[in-house]
């Protein structure tokens, strides 16, 4: 047998004949031939480390491929701080290590842009950052930080919080002088020009902008004035202008001179040049007044007519010197100087020498000066009734003179009949002549009558009212009443039922007079008895406990005679009906007290015992 040889032996041995094989002497493989090539830190991988099992065709070639806790691979995989992102590692990563990034492709990144720019993953906000959401995309690209297109519908705070010059483009050198509340004038869209001027925001004087350089100036045909621009305009605009005159210390003719601003036009009167005693520095024309003291020439140069108010058509035949008659301060009333004249009113003021008495005029003789005087011709001083003809209504008809007012009585149109020429009031109407009775005035038609709410009566006026005073009532006088008692005594018109009356439908009359309310005489009518008999001096709510109609019985049965009360007082004994058999009468047939209870010789109730014709009780005894 032949002994083993020793393994070593036999290795040698193999790996010498190998070796003595021609073509198979091993050469260097070119893995970019299979597309993937091997750089950075997969060169120093070993091939079973990718080509598990002796597989080599079909191995992934993307990183995902082994770098993913799936894969056929076993290799180092995203750790769990790593951002959100697709699996392309090449977008961000090389292969000569993982770390540090050699970029970052924003494409293949997930989320927002502050997942990452917290300044934790990625740079985030500096601390003198503007106020600003977290979505910087709003404003930032993945290219670049700077330039940023801002996107101000995020901004909270104020434009100058970033417009100050150091974080944002803040007021150029040669901005107006202004307060820092941009967005008083300016949007977020276009920066320049201005939307507006806020003229509250703007500091300094207005000359110093409207200088016709920044802004509009003083066009050449302004008024002389300085630059002061909010002495006369406002901030809303140049037309209308208000001038401010309360710091002029001149008179108006020292500027309103015709040159240095508006004088006096052709058309104006002849007066002296003080304006300010005609005129107000609000409003030029029309004046305010006319200060005679200041026009020159004669009152007709202007009241002609045209310049001013002339005489009218029905001026009395005068000349033309208006102030022999009239002053400056009104022309009504004109001062005719009286004293001189000795003949009475009428002959002048006769319609031809002068105003005489007008169509209008009441019906009077012509002795004018008993009603007006020669200062005041109307309204006239009073009116001496002596002096007027006709009668009173012709001029108290209410459009000449004071007529009756609208709740004057219902009466003819002879004043006189009850007033006076003194006085309206008092009136005295004269009742001594009457020889009629009142409704043949108080009709309604020729005098006052009854009212609508008056109570339902007959026309016998005379019965309740008197003539010196018609109301109240003197008196009332039942018999000219008609109607129920409660038509008046309803608590309203005239006195009602008390609060503890007794509740009863029944009309007043029913139990009271008109003499007087008390004592009532009500009986109890439909019953054969009257209760109010009884000997007891019974009160009414001892039967109508509820002080009500309705009557409590105590035997509700035998209402309403006797029995209905006294059923419980009832002895048979005494009561007897008939003999042989001794039989009694029961309460039913004897309910009424005061009835027969004849007693019989027997059942057959033919023959009469004892007669009890009746009545046997009365309610006026003292018992039964």
């Amino acid at each position: 047998m032949m002994q083993l040889l020793p393994t070593w032996i036999l290795v040698l041995f193999m790996l010498a004949v190998t070796s003595a094989v021609p073509g198979h002497a091993q050469e260097p493989f070119d893995h970019f031939s299979t597309g993937f090539e091997l750089d950075g830190a997969h060169t120093n991988v070993a091939c079973e480390r990718c080509h598990t099992g002796g597989t080599f065709k079909g191995t992934s070639p993307v990183c995902a491929g082994c770098h993913s806790q799936f894969g056929t691979v076993r290799a180092s995989v995203k750790p769990i701080d790593h951002i959100t992102s697709s699996e392309i590692c090449t977008a961000c990563h090389t292969t000569a290590a993982w770390s540090p990034v050699a970029f970052v492709d924003h494409a293949d990144v997930i989320g927002s842009c502050g997942t990452c720019h917290n300044g934790l993953s990625a740079s985030g906000k500096p601390a003198n950052h503007i106020p600003s959401g977290d979505n910087c995309d709003d404003c930032h690209t993945t290219g670049l930080w700077t330039p940023a297109v801002f996107d101000h519908g995020e901004i909270t705070g104020s434009c100058f919080g970033c417009h100050n010059g150091v974080d944002a483009t803040g007021k150029n050198t040669l901005h107006i002088q202004t307060t820092n509340i941009c967005e008083d004038c300016h949007n977020t869209v276009v920066f320049a020009p201005a939307d507006r001027v806020d003229h509250t925001q703007v500091l300094g004087t207005c000359g110093s902008c409207h200088n016709g350089a920044i802004a509009t100036g003083k066009h050449p045909t302004h008024i002389t004035s300085g630059n002061n621009c909010d002495d006369c305009h406002t901030t809303e605009a140049w037309v209308p202008a208000n001038f401010d005159h309360v710091n002029i210390t001149g008179n108006c003719i020292s500027c309103h001179n015709g040159i240095d601003a508006t004088g006096k036009h052709p058309q104006h009167i002849l007066t002296t040049d003080v304006c300010e005693d005609c005129h107000n520095s609000v409003t030029w024309t029309p004046a305010d007044t006319v200060d005679h003291t200041q026009v020159l020439g004669t009152c007709d140069s202007c009241h002609n007519g045209v310049i001013a108010i002339g005489k009218h058509p029905t001026h009395i035949t005068s000349g033309n010197n208006c102030d022999d008659c009239h002053t400056t301060e009104a022309w009504v009333p004109a001062n005719f100087d009286h004293v001189n004249i000795t003949g009475n009113c009428i002959s002048c003021h006769n319609g031809i020498d002068a105003t005489g008495k007008h169509p209008q005029h009441i019906l009077t003789t012509d002795v004018c000066e008993d009603c007006h005087n020669n200062v005041t011709w109307t309204p006239a001083d009073a009116v001496d009734h002596t002096q007027v003809l006709g009668n009173c209504a012709s001029c108290h008809n209410g459009v000449i003179a004071t007529g009756k007012h609208p709740t004057h009585i219902t009466s003819g149109d002879n004043c006189d009949d009850c007033h006076t020429t003194v006085a309206w009031i008092p009136a005295n109407f004269d009742h001594a002549n009457i020889t009629g009775n009142c409704i043949s005035c108080h009709n309604g038609a020729d005098a006052t009558g009854k009212h609508p709410q008056h109570i339902l009566t007959t026309n016998v006026c005379e019965d309740c009212h008197n003539t010196t005073t018609w109301s109240p009532a003197d008196t009332v006088d039942h018999t000219h009443v008609l109607g129920s008692c409660s038509s008046c005594h309803d608590g309203n018109t005239a006195t009602g039922k008390n609060n503890g009356h007794f509740g009863t439908q029944q009309e007043c009359s029913v139990c009271h007079e008109t003499v007087a309310w008390i004592p009532h005489i009500y009986m109890h009518p439909g019953l054969q008895y009257e209760p109010l008999d009884h000997r007891g001096n019974l009160a009414c709510t001892d039967c109508h406990q509820g002080n009500a109609e309705p009557v409590s019985w105590p035997t509700p049965a035998y209402q309403p005679d006797c029995a209905g009360c006294h059923a419980n007082d009832y002895r048979t004994g005494p009561h007897k009906k008939h003999e042989n058999p001794d039989v009694s009468y029961s309460v039913g047939e004897l309910r009424n007290c005061s009835g027969a209870c004849h007693v019989y010789t027997d059942s057959s109730m033919t023959t009469i015992k004892e007669n009890r014709p009746g009545p046997e009780h009365r309610i006026s005894d003292g018992e039964f």
